[in-house]
Order: structure tokens, then sequence, then C-alpha cells
């Protein structure tokens, strides 16, 4: 809702100062301007990327707007920590073998399906899973643990933002779009000279549109919806290293309730929970 908003806030302010200096909207509409600007615009992104950065480019173009994930970040972190603490009392309880059903099946773990705001996010359950199981196969010290688990998480974070940096290269772009159909629209102009002025007038226009929509394109929608992208490419991470620091601290052999809290220290500030909070929701699960 908020990137609609934001859209319609644009749209009006720009579109709305135009009529209101005296601008004709009609003037703008241009369908061969936009067809070569966004035609080539598309055209440089399906030539420059792969197919997996496409597809996942729509993916979290998606995300932006119809999100299916309706949990707030809030209820997402509050599932997240009560799941690895769940799973890392567990291990106490009965040890590192007992995850296995859990790890192995999520889909059909207890604990995973008594958080069903964590499992809306297949990769997170995969990292916990596959790191969980990593663990408990052999001896592994906390420090190569460590380093293994943000060697991955950078490895995910690099391909996931290839689609945001892709995206913000053809809105860089988008300007000299805008010229190049507007220095077509000046060739179409050049073959009315012995027109009326007013016939040249108006396809000079229709020509300065085309550099109108290009900046227009950059500035108000692409770079921004890259931004948007990349900052959601960034908190699904910051969920990453939440779960590395009490994977982690379990490793280093602390008990799951100082685990869990390494990986509280991590969240954004303004929907941390105090420690307090956070026992709270351990207890009342416990009961």
């Amino acid at each position: 809702m908020q990137r609609v908003i934001g859209l319609l806030v644009v749209l009006a302010t720009v579109l709305g100062g135009f009529a209101i200096a005296g601008g004709n909207l009609s003037t703008i509409w241009q369908p061969a301007e936009f067809i070569i600007i966004f035609g080539a615009g598309i055209g440089a992104l399906i030539i420059g990327n792969s197919k997996y950065v496409l597809t996942e480019m729509l993916s979290q173009l998606k995300y932006q707007f119809i999100s299916g994930k309706a949990s707030s970040t809030s209820d997402l972190y509050h599932d997240l920590l009560l799941v690895i603490y769940s799973l890392l009392d567990l291990a106490r309880v009965k040890g590192i073998k007992g995850l296995d059903e859990h790890v192995e099946n999520p889909e059909t773990s207890s604990i995973f399906l008594a958080y069903p705001k964590v499992y809306e996010f297949p990769q997170l359950v995969t990292f916990i899973c596959d790191n969980l199981r990593l663990f408990s196969m052999g001896k592994i010290t906390s420090h190569d643990f460590d380093a293994m688990l943000e060697q991955e998480i950078y490895t995910i974070e690099e391909q996931k933002l290839k689609p945001s940096h892709a995206l913000s290269n053809i809105a860089e772009a988008m300007p000299g779009f805008g010229i190049l159909a507007a220095v077509g629209g000046i060739i179409i102009t050049m073959q009315h000279l012995d027109g009326a002025l007013s016939e040249i007038g108006y396809h000079i226009a229709a020509a300065l549109v085309g550099t109108f929509i290009g900046i227009f394109a950059c500035y108000c929608l692409i770079a921004p919806l890259a931004s948007a992208m990349e900052q959601y490419v960034k908190k699904q991470m910051a969920m990453l290293e939440c779960v590395r620091a009490m994977l982690v601290a379990h490793a280093k052999g602390h008990v799951p309730i100082v685990a869990t809290d390494s990986g509280r220290k991590l969240i954004n500030e303004e929907i941390k929970p105090t420690f307090t909070t956070m026992e709270e929701w351990i207890n009342n699960k416990a009961a």
C-alpha cells in the first residue's frame, strides 16, 4: 500500500503541477514515445541479465505491491525467536539428533507448523534446517561454523541484490532512452518543416515528451523501486544474520535463552523486543 500511495503522490504532483502551469495533459500521451523508451528498457534488461535475475526481479517487484505475506516484521521476528528457541531447547533435552525429524521434514514439523509466519519464508526455513543438519553431522568448531554461515549469507545476498542492481542500471539509462525517443521525434519534425507552425510545434512538443518520460521514469519510478527492492533484500538478510547469531551462540555452548538473546540483539531497533518481552514470549509458549 505504501508503494501505491507513493506512486499516486508522484503522479498527482508532477502531472498536477504541469496542468496548473497551463500544460495540456493530452500532450504527454505519446504512445510511440512510451513504446520506444520502455521497450528499449525492457529489451536492455533481457539482454544484460540471466533468466534467474529476471525471474527474481519479477518476484521482488511483485512483493513491493502485492505481498501475500501480510505478517508484520515484528510478528515475524516473534515467531523466528520462538522457533529457534524451541529447536535449541529440544536439542538441549534430547541432544542434537533429536532435531532430525524437524530439520529433515520441516513441512511436517510440529515446531515449524506452530509458527506459520516463519514458514512463509522458505529460504529462511531452509537456512535454519540446513545449518542445524550440518552442525549435527559431526565435530565442527563454533569459529568454523560461524565462518561458514557468514559466507553463505554473503553469497545469498550477492545473488538477491542482482535484480535491484540491474533495475538501478536501467533507471540510469532511462534518460538516455528518453533522448533516443526525442531525437526520433526531431527527425520526424524535420520532415514537416514545410508545414504550418502549429504542426511543427506539435511535433517538437511530442519529441520533448520523450525526454520528459525518460527522466520521470528514472527518478520517479524505477530508481525508487530499485531502492525498495534492495531494502527488501537487506531485511531478508537481517533475518538470516539473526539466525546465524543464535546458531553460533548455541555452537559455543550457550543455553537456549542466551543463544536466542544473541539473535534478539541484532533486530532493528524500532521492532526489537526487550529481553523481558522475549522472556515472556518463551514463558507463555511453555505454559
